[in-house]
């Protein structure tokens, strides 16, 4: 691990990798690349197991990692699709459904960096400008499902955020339910993976204008509010009658 300043979160998720390196009986870590997303270049899906955690979580980074190269924490974008392999009755079944599990989530991974890719132009039309494409794990941004890749598209002049999103469920289940999220401030929405970008985006401006016009009447009645309290207050204020 590296010795970068980190949080007590990554502090934590760090030493779950120690130790699953230290300790191979009780845990092991196994990862797998998949390369040439058009938007995301690379990314290496890291699998964690321990006996004690009763969960085989999935974890995604950036970039092409090899055999016991070294990431830290905070390069780590937890995705909530966990391995199950409950169910094998054997060495041999628990590796078949290993290579399907592992199969769905590299589809849903491949699947959602292409789509994010489509979503580019629009984007940049809508922006009258150059659209930022963001590889991190961290993102200012809130968005209203978990994140499935550590990318995202950032158009600067809407402050528009858009990024792979998906519902937390076992790689048993199936192939995740994904969608590309849409998010500005405090307004967010999800759209179905197969949507029509320039559909999509022009709902969510409708949606961001119409935001806009409450927020500013909502304002607009604070203020007033404000004012005719202030009014009140340079001369006797009325008592109410109990």
């Amino acid at each position: 691990m590296t010795d970068a300043a980190h949080s007590p979160d990554d502090g934590a998720a760090e030493e779950l990798l120690r130790r699953a390196l230290l300790d191979a009986s009780d845990a092991a870590a196994v990862s797998l690349a998949v390369d040439g997303l058009p938007v995301s270049d690379a990314v290496t899906v890291i699998f964690h197991g321990r006996r004690d955690l009763g969960t085989i979580q999935t974890y995604v980074a950036r970039g092409h990692h090899g055999a016991g190269e070294t990431i830290a924490a905070r390069e780590l974008l937890r995705v909530p699709c966990d391995l199950d392999l409950g169910d094998a009755e054997d060495r041999e079944e628990a590796a078949q459904l290993y290579l399907e599990q592992v199969s769905a989530l590299r589809e849903a991974l491949v699947g959602a960096d292409t789509v994010l890719d489509v979503w580019r132009e629009p984007l940049r039309e809508l922006g009258a400008g150059d659209v930022t494409i963001v590889r991190s794990v961290e993102l200012r941004t809130q968005l209203p499902a978990h994140r499935l890749l550590p990318v995202a598209l950032v158009a600067p002049e809407q402050q528009l955020v858009v990024a792979p999103v998906c519902g937390a469920r076992t790689l048993a289940e199936g192939k995740p339910p994904l969608g590309i999220a849409c998010a500005q401030q405090d307004l967010a929405r999800i759209y179905p993976l197969p949507d029509d970008p320039e559909r999509c985006l022009a709902e969510f401006a409708g949606l961001a204008a119409e935001h806009a016009r409450a927020l500013a009447a909502q304002l607009d009645h604070q203020e007033a509010s404000v004012e005719r309290f202030l009014e009140l207050s340079t001369e006797d204020p009325p008592t109410p009658s109990l």
